[in-house]
């Protein structure tokens, strides 16, 4: 089996983005902590990083409010960019009045922020997930599926053209429209709502299968075990795909009343919910501990790097913001040690140099000062 290619960030620049006039970065190892006081901007580093690659960031700010106060009103990120075909150049910012931010690679306009999906992966673990196992389900479809886009860049452009055409099934009903024109949105949504579930599907059969193989690593993050949950979930089980799309169409046909009542759509994918277990103790990972969901976000975290540097054939770039502050000196060694192993290029954050005190030597604490 070939090793994923390792994919590095050489050089950052940032340009009016967030508190920063300009920013450049050189780093010099895979493993870079960012240590710095709170609201010095450490966080807004990563989040510059993240936007390097498909979606709408870490933070999913609206685009005007990234540019920096009292600056133009514009943005910019860019990065030189070391993969297996050698240095690329690929950048994304935003002008006022633009509907989107734009993407360039090596200087060609991209039509879209997929096309960085072709030189890079970034995932991210930050604080405001800590909640993700006690939130709503909304939360945890959209981490579902980012992670899914990670191993299936076609899954942005198919979860974006399924929830369209699921407005435009509202507004019909909202509007009284001919059945004949429900039925004719019914069957494009049949079709993209199965495309949807059946990769959520792969996406967490293989991460099971990458938490299990980690599980033997004996590592101090717990056993996640997942399921997908939902009415539209349940009712497809053990069907063949056909079966499930007229399962979903006949949902949609059955459903209109109710759904017009409601004034949105009940059944289908996008209700679907990810459930995660505390394998060890057989209990939902939302009445788990504090401590014991941040363990089994970072264990479920480095399985899906561990996954996606497999399918993509590429080491993702890994932003873990003040990780190392929830973690005991055990756990934190184990974590260091086990980003060593997946060969990614982490950026973490922190307040303080003694949290990376394990750091191994390779390691780079890059301490950032106020602006």
């Amino acid at each position: 089996m070939t090793s994923p290619a390792p994919v590095a960030i050489e050089r950052l620049l940032l340009t009016d983005f967030r508190n920063y006039a300009r920013l450049a970065l050189a780093p010099a190892a895979r493993l870079v902590a960012l240590v710095g006081n709170n609201g010095i901007g450490k966080t807004n580093v990563l989040e510059a990083i993240s936007l390097l690659s498909a979606g709408r960031g870490l933070r999913r700010a609206a685009l005007p409010d990234i540019a920096r106060r009292d600056g133009p009103g514009t943005w910019a990120v860019a990065a030189t960019l070391n993969g297996p075909l050698g240095d690329v150049q690929i950048g994304t910012g935003y002008t006022g009045g633009d509907s989107g931010r734009r993407v360039r690679i090596d200087g060609a306009e991209a039509k879209s922020s997929e096309a960085l999906l072709e030189h890079v992966r970034v995932l991210w673990l930050v604080p405001a997930m800590d909640g993700l196992f006690t939130g709503p389900a909304g939360d945890r479809r959209r981490f579902l599926d980012r992670l899914t886009l990670s191993i299936d860049p076609a899954h942005g452009r198919r979860v974006s053209d399924f929830e369209k055409a699921l407005s435009h099934r509202n507004r019909l009903l909202d509007t009284g429209a001919a059945p004949a024109w429900l039925d004719a949105v019914e069957q494009q949504l049949a079709g993209l709502g199965l495309a949807v579930a059946a990769a959520r599907r792969e996406t967490v059969s293989l991460l099971q299968n990458r938490i299990d193989v980690q599980d033997g690593l004996g590592l101090p993050f717990p056993r996640a075990a997942l399921a997908l949950e939902g009415e539209f979930e349940q009712a497809a089980a053990g069907l063949a795909a056909s079966d499930q799309e007229h399962l979903l169409l006949r949902q949609l046909r059955d459903g209109r009343a109710r759904d017009r009542a409601a004034g949105r759509s009940l059944s289908g994918p996008h209700r679907t919910d990810l459930a995660v277990m505390h394998s060890a103790k057989t209990m939902p990972a939302g009445l788990a501990s504090t401590g014991e969901q941040k363990a089994l976000l970072i264990g479920l975290i480095l399985a899906h790097a561990d996954l996606t540097a497999g399918v993509s054939g590429l080491t993702p770039i890994l932003l873990l913001d003040e990780v190392a502050a929830h973690l005991d000196p055990g756990r934190r060694e184990a974590l260091f040690s086990r980003l060593v192993g997946l060969n990614c290029q982490v950026f973490m954050t922190g307040t303080d140099t003694q949290l990376f005190d394990n750091l191994p030597q390779s390691g780079e604490i890059v301490p950032l000062a106020e602006r």
